[in-house]
């Protein structure tokens, strides 16, 4: 097929790959402008366009996609059959939906209509989900509410965080979009409606999901500390400074103590949750400090007795 593709981060590049592999004619490439990154904030190219360019592909990096007219007149004469968009970062046009002959074709990551939104990975692990996966759909006007084409389950690991499932998904739902590309072409694939009422969703993170809330029970607090894996994390205040949690554990324990309560065992650090749960944190970072194991951090610690950690509401 004649295809256009349109994706931007790491998440992206399996499928690029995969659908060169599998003989098809990339005519562009549709990525984000390179932004300033690191600490001397320096320009870096998104690693869709990395990969675009070591193939010889055309790339393109629009600021701006749904009244620009250039763009629009380069998509024009493409004639494409269809439009891959892969965590492109942009919402698609109305003039895009309609040009290619098998339309937008999306690889979300989860089972849709489950986790419609920009963090579909990140939600479905904080949420405890064991099983999620990806979709592929032809995009429609909607938040991710387009017809589906195929889905393909994968199971979370029980520790498994957000930034160690997204490159499976990624791998697999690579071979997904290709199947979805040879299926169509031989007019075996069928698209079905989603259930909007099982809809799900899953918004765009901020700082503040990664304050911990010791109301929430234990497994809560693990599963959203897997799910916002590598941003916003999480953290809560120790003695008025911000105090990250870079690792943690389920005990299985019950305390009595108010929420937010530490207890030091044997170079342990405990916290009460809700429900008289308890977590451990295992490695942890002090506001202006290195990130080091709990233990070593326990060893400057003074005065603890009925030290209770911020975060809560």
């Amino acid at each position: 097929m004649r295809l256009v593709f349109c994706g931007t981060p790491q998440f992206a590049v399996p499928t690029l790959r995969a659908v060169l592999a599998a003989g098809h004619r990339i005519q562009l490439v549709v990525t984000q402008p390179d932004r300033p990154r690191g600490r001397g904030m320096e320009l870096a190219s998104p690693p869709v366009k990395q990969l675009a360019l070591e193939q010889g592909l055309p790339v393109t990096q629009p600021e701006k996609i749904r009244d620009n007219l250039e763009f629009c007149a380069q998509l024009e004469a493409i004639q494409p059959d269809a439009i891959l968009v892969v965590a492109y970062g942009r919402i698609i046009p109305p003039w895009m939906l309609s040009l290619p002959r098998y339309g937008n074709l999306n690889l979300h990551a989860s089972l849709l209509p489950k986790y419609r939104g920009a963090a579909p990975i990140q939600w479905a692990v904080a949420m405890g989900e064991s099983v999620t996966g990806n979709t592929t759909m032809r995009i429609d006007a909607g938040l991710d509410t387009g017809d589906i084409l195929l889905q393909q389950p994968l199971a979370i690991g029980p520790a498994e965080t957000a930034a160690e499932l997204s490159p499976r998904l990624a791998v697999q739902g690579a071979a997904l979009m290709v199947e979805t590309l040879r299926g169509l072409d031989a007019g075996t694939l069928a698209a079905t409606k989603q259930d909007s009422s099982a809809a799900t969703l899953a918004p765009i993170l901020t700082r503040e999901e990664g304050r911990i809330n010791f109301s929430r029970t234990a497994g809560e607090i693990y599963n959203r500390w897997r799910g916002f894996q590598p941003w916003p994390g999480a953290y809560t205040e120790w003695q008025g400074k911000k105090f990250v949690a870079h690792g943690m554990a389920l005990t299985g324990q019950q305390s009595q103590t108010e929420p937010g309560t530490i207890r030091i065992a044997e170079g342990h650090l405990f916290v009460t949750c809700g429900e008289a749960t308890v977590i451990e944190f295992t490695e942890v970072q002090l506001e202006g400090r290195r990130r080091m194991a709990a233990r070593e951090f326990l060893r400057g610690v003074q005065k603890t007795d009925g030290l209770r950690l911020g975060g809560r509401e």
